[in-house]
């Protein structure tokens, strides 16, 4: 993922920062509490596609 462009990308629920998961290819939203994919290099905004973050992935 690059940089410059993790710097403009906010979660689309709260407006706040996204963290990049490497290994997991998502985009974290920890305020949101949502997991959002990448999929061949485009990062899916969308609610409905992100998957719930566990108490355990919010502690890391």
């Amino acid at each position: 993922m690059d940089n410059k462009l993790l710097a403009l990308l906010v979660c689309p629920v709260t407006k706040g920062h996204l963290d990049f998961d490497r290994e997991k290819g998502e985009l974290v939203s920890k305020s949101a509490r949502l997991a959002y994919p990448i999929r061949d290099g485009i990062p899916i905004l969308l609610e409905a596609q992100a998957r719930a973050l566990t108490d355990e992935e919010l502690a890391n």
